[in-house]
């Protein structure tokens, strides 16, 4: 079985702490139990890449080079480049994905 190296990216990053800093005054515990199932999710990655569904939004407008992995309410958003899985977003699957997606493309450009 192939292993794929997989990077989470800043943008990614970023999302965990947030949705984790949400979490955590309100029930630190859940805040570290849903920390840990996200991050497993991710390296599953590792292994079987392939195993996410093509980001529905996404592949409406003809852009098939994305999958995601449902964690809890939570949309792993990432892609696979030969042995390289790169992860771009973590999202709350409650929010608008293309408007989020729309805001962190646009914001990469203007740095």
């Amino acid at each position: 079985m192939q292993k794929y190296s997989v990077i989470l990216s800043k943008p990614a990053e970023i999302d965990l702490y947030e949705i984790i800093d949400f979490y955590e005054p309100k029930n630190r515990g859940f805040a570290i139990e849903l920390y840990k199932r996200i991050k497993s999710r991710i390296l599953e990655l590792s292994t079987i890449p392939e195993r996410g569904r093509q980001v529905p939004e996404l592949e409406q407008q003809g852009i098939l080079s994305y999958r995601e992995l449902i964690e809890g309410n939570y949309r792993i958003v990432y892609s696979i480049v030969e042995t390289q899985v790169a992860v771009h977003a973590i999202v709350d699957s409650r929010r608008n994905l293309e408007e989020i997606l729309m805001k962190k493309i646009v914001s990469q450009y203007r740095k």
